[in-house]
């Protein structure tokens, strides 16, 4: 069956056509209100293509602070606040784009103009996402989902969607495949539970209007599930393998449900070769230019490490990279000379090793600056899993499944799991946590992910988040 478009992906389409329709209205109402009865098709061209800049400049600030998010802005105050902080970031860009480019790239200057235009515009968004979470969140509206089986997985994704109404999914009906699967049900989720019969499939699906099927059982496993999925396709029914869905809806590979077979299957055919060499040549180019362009503040930065702590500049540890090779990490030092001295030890919240002037380094990701030294060599990349310590990934693939297999590319700066997972590896639960989004980010790692990573990076830069 024909996998479509998940409901949460579609609603982030929906939010970003909205606010393009409402910054278009929004210049149209300022000419409007600037100009009144001297407003013309001639004033329109005029302003249009300019302010075309600061529409585009807008809409990738609200990118880099997740007003795109489903999950992010669940209440009012919230979402003025970032409203607020977003404009006024634009603002300031689109304001120096606009003092820079006078006389040299258009030659009108919009000051009353563009000051209307940010208030109206401001107002209008904020209207009009308003409306469409709350939209968003009505149970009218969502997908009607369908759950064949039952595990722990199962349940951790009814958990997820009732959390998170704002993906676009609604459970309407649980078909375990046996009564002892009933017994494992919670009570909270009794009342989804339509029998045990897969004969009953297609009226359960005209029954609670559900497009949306997801089974714990692989079809090939079980005939009669195959083939009253079969009768399901007259309904274009929309079909997901449990774990395909979790993938979809958290960004994430659930190590504990998948097995050895699954790399085989997701891991071995893909053509990535033009990726990767392009992914090459963009971390030489990346990694060359950000050198340069720090290299003027690295003396500043060696006299305050210095000055705040005794000890050596730069931090040179052992970390493991592609196929388990080890090679020589280079930071700017944040702890304070012998943080190790008694063995290695996980990094935790409020490190007690870590100096003053160590935490803005790594708030900021200044500390990781010289590793751009291990992209130019090929140890490392911009994007990719954290470089691990060979101890920890020997302690680690003991207790923690297919934790090696993070391996099979090269760790880089910043990744998936750094900039969506938990803030710290610094236990086996949060490791556990990091690798499956490890795993998501080797499986779909392509050029428009990168992108996505970069600007989240971006924003955890700016707002000076880093860990």
């Amino acid at each position: 069956m024909k996998k479509r478009l998940n409901a949460g992906s579609a609603r982030k389409y929906i939010l970003l056509i909205g606010d393009i329709v409402i910054l278009i209205f929004s210049l149209w109402l300022t000419l409007l209100v600037r100009y009144q009865e001297n407003f013309n098709r001639q004033v329109w061209d005029k302003h249009f293509g300019v302010f075309s800049i600061v529409l585009i400049i807008l809409l990738i600030i609200f990118y880099i602070d997740e007003l795109y998010e489903m999950t992010i802005n669940k209440n009012r105050f919230d979402l003025i606040g970032r409203l607020f902080r977003s404009m006024l970031i634009g603002s300031a860009i689109a304001f120096t784009f606009f003092y820079l480019g006078y006389n040299r790239f258009f030659t009108i200057k919009p000051q009353r103009v563009f000051l209307i235009y940010i208030v109206i515009s401001w107002l209008l968004i904020y209207i009009w996402r308003i409306s469409f979470y709350q939209l968003a969140k009505s149970p009218k509206i969502a997908n009607g989902l369908i759950i064949v089986g039952f595990n722990a997985l199962a349940e951790e994704i009814i958990n997820e969607l009732n959390n998170k109404p704002e993906i676009g999914f609604r459970v309407r009906a649980i078909i375990p495949e046996n009564d002892n699967q009933k017994l494992l049900i919670p009570s909270g989720f009794k009342e989804l539970i339509a029998g045990s019969n897969f004969e009953n499939l297609k009226n359960i699906c005209l029954e609670s209007h559900a497009d949306t099927i997801i089974s714990t059982i692989h079809p090939r496993q079980n005939t009669d599930l195959l083939k009253n999925l079969f009768k399901c396709l007259s309904l274009k029914i929309n079909f997901f393998d449990i774990t395909d869905f979790y993938e979809k809806i958290t960004g994430k590979i659930p190590v504990n449900t998948i097995e050895q077979i699954w790399f085989f299957e997701n891991m071995t055919g893909n053509n990535k070769k033009f990726y990767d060499a392009s992914k090459r040549i963009i971390d030489i180019m990346s990694s060359l230019i950000l050198l340069i362009l720090t290299l003027p503040f690295t003396p500043l930065i060696a006299i305050i490490i210095k000055l705040t702590n005794p000890g050596p500049i730069f931090f040179i540890q052992q970390r493991t990279g592609i196929g388990g090779k080890n090679f020589m990490a280079i930071k700017f030092r944040s702890m304070v000379k012998d943080a190790e001295i008694n063995g290695p030890q996980w990094a935790t919240k409020n490190d007690a090793r870590v100096t003053s002037f160590g935490k803005i380094l790594r708030k900021s990701r200044i500390d990781e600056i010289p590793q751009l030294i291990n992209v130019l060599r090929g140890e490392m990349s911009l994007i990719g899993p954290r470089p691990e310590r060979p101890e920890f990934i020997e302690q680690l693939q003991q207790q923690i499944p297919f934790y090696k297999e993070r391996l099979l590319i090269k760790p880089g700066l910043t990744g998936w799991a750094q900039v969506v997972g938990p803030n710290y590896g610094g236990s086996v639960e949060e490791s556990l946590e990091k690798l499956q989004y490890d795993l998501f980010y080797v499986k779909n790692r392509s050029i428009g992910l990168d992108i996505n990573i970069i600007l989240k990076t971006i924003k955890t830069v700016l707002t000076v988040k880093g860990q």
